[in-house]
């Protein structure tokens, strides 16, 4: 792959293989979205966002401890528009575009969770102070293909941008499907086939050596918007269901329903290993890492890989609190597998070098609805209660629980913010609403496993000069495991 020029061969952004990545540069900058949000009035959602009227807006954080400004924020590049809810992003070009000269990691692609608008983000002129390079509005993307509510986005081999969208205008989850922007950032339509489009949207891999690409469902946004309520689920309104497709036909091929076990099914990875035709999914209501894998027949099939016991608890809406599992990683050489229990507030790494049988490996506690000071406190199985200790990095306490993780390529530092999504912040951590966001590194054994807090890194998204906000999902600009798909 590659092209020839004179005695070099010139290649596309991006690695050859996983494992070659591993060997990439080290980390210097992430961009990390930050959600103020203010108020939107596109769509009933009266309870999101931080009730500061400011634009979103993305952050360099710098990560070089060689560094004089190490752990700060460096630059803002705020949004032109108020209410958009920065939630998810992804680059215009990764390692699927390996194979081709003329492809550039440019763009940053962040979609709207809430406006249905996408930004795209030019990182190359300064890397430390991106600037704005095009606006894909909402009104366009609605006319031309009905979809809202924007959330995974990908690049593929093609030069097209694939993004998952989670809803129509009204925040009917029947309109749920896939946005197809081509390589200027022009809107060519719907990628699934007329007919064939989800039963809820969320996030999205494809594995093309398998011909398959296999999304997520989260639920409807006239329900999530409004908090996270119980009656729900009863009615319906979230997703326990992964759709496989034909990569890249875009016909729905088979449904997984993951019954009782499988509620809320959002972050989805495969293996790095583009030949492998297993990956996860993180359920998060019911707590479950669910392996997903290819059987002798041709069609797919699943099995839970992973659970978390609930806690019981005193003082909360439940007599069990869940784990709550946010967001999922695997390292590039598919060894290790990691994910973030929201409300008991513990990262944990798993040895997955035999899938079928996952190996907790490594557990760090960095929050938590049971932290010391809290009303909640959990209960032993002789009914005694115990709440954890409350941790302070650097004088500053923390707060909340771990939500997005982001993992350097060599899979020794483990990047962690805390927002999942305004309306649920403010539902469960009044506090991140209030005193803003952080983020933590974690440093992580890469031979035997453990997880283990970096003091010397932390930054405070509650100290922003128009005050705290929420911050979300992280990328650095030379790729990463959760954005890059070999092919």
């Amino acid at each position: 792959m590659g092209e020839e020029i004179g005695c070099c061969k010139r290649t596309g952004p991006g690695y050859a293989t996983p494992l070659e990545a591993m060997s990439g540069p080290k980390e210097a900058l992430l961009y990390v979205t930050c959600v103020y949000n203010g108020f939107y009035n596109g769509f009933v959602c009266i309870h999101a966002g931080t009730g500061r009227e400011k634009p979103d807006f993305l952050a360099t954080v710098d990560v070089d401890p060689n560094s004089p400004t190490y752990s700060k924020v460096i630059h803002r590049l705020s949004m032109p528009y108020i209410g958009d809810e920065l939630h998810h992003s992804g680059w215009n070009a990764c390692s699927s575009c390996h194979g081709d000269p003329s492809a550039d990691r440019r763009f940053l692609v962040l979609p709207s969770f809430l406006s249905s608008r996408v930004y795209v983000i030019d990182t190359q002129k300064n890397p430390k102070a991106p600037s704005l390079y095009k606006v894909v509005q909402p009104e366009d993307i609605i006319k031309k293909t009905g979809l809202a509510h924007l959330h995974t986005s990908h690049c593929l081999a093609s030069g097209d941008i694939m993004i998952s969208c989670l809803g129509d205008k009204d925040g009917n989850a029947e309109g749920s499907g896939f946005l197809l922007l081509d390589s200027e950032f022009n809107i060519k339509g719907r990628w699934e086939k007329p007919g064939h489009s989800p039963i809820f949207g969320y996030d999205f891999w494809y594995q093309p050596r398998h011909k398959t690409m296999i999304s997520s469902s989260f639920g409807a946004p006239t329900a999530f918007t409004q908090g996270f309520h119980l009656q729900h689920v009863a009615e319906g309104l979230y997703g326990r269901y992964l759709h496989v497709y034909s990569w890249p036909d875009g016909e729905l091929k088979q449904t997984l329903d993951l019954g009782g076990t499988g509620f809320m099914p959002l972050e989805i990875r495969f293996l790095h290993d583009p030949s492998k035709d297993t990956g996860y999914v993180r359920c998060a209501l019911t707590s479950n890492i669910v392996r997903f894998f290819k059987t002798e027949d041709g069609s797919w099939s699943h099995q839970v890989a992973i659970s978390v016991k609930p806690l019981k608890v005193q003082n909360w809406i439940l007599k069990e609190l869940p784990g709550f599992i946010t967001d999922i990683l695997i390292s590039l050489d598919d060894r290790f597998l990691y994910f973030a229990n929201w409300l008991h507030g513990d990262i944990r790494q798993y040895n997955i070098e035999d899938p079928r049988n996952p190996v907790l490996v490594g557990q760090v506690w960095v929050g938590g609805l049971i932290q010391k000071g809290s009303p909640l406190a959990a209960m032993t199985e002789d009914g005694k209660t115990w709440q954890s200790d409350v941790l302070e990095i650097q004088g500053h306490r923390l707060r909340g629980g771990p939500q997005m993780i982001q993992l350097s390529l060599d899979g020794k530092r483990l990047y962690v913010t805390n927002s999942v999504f305004s309306t649920m912040d403010r539902q469960f951590y009044p506090e991140l609403v209030e005193k803003g966001s952080h983020m933590l590194q974690i440093d992580i054994d890469t031979e035997k496993g453990g997880l283990k807090i970096n003091p010397n890194f932390f930054v405070d998204f509650g100290a922003e000069p128009d005050g705290p906000c929420l911050a979300h999902e992280m990328r650095y600009p030379g790729g990463d495991c959760s954005s890059d798909i070999w092919i």
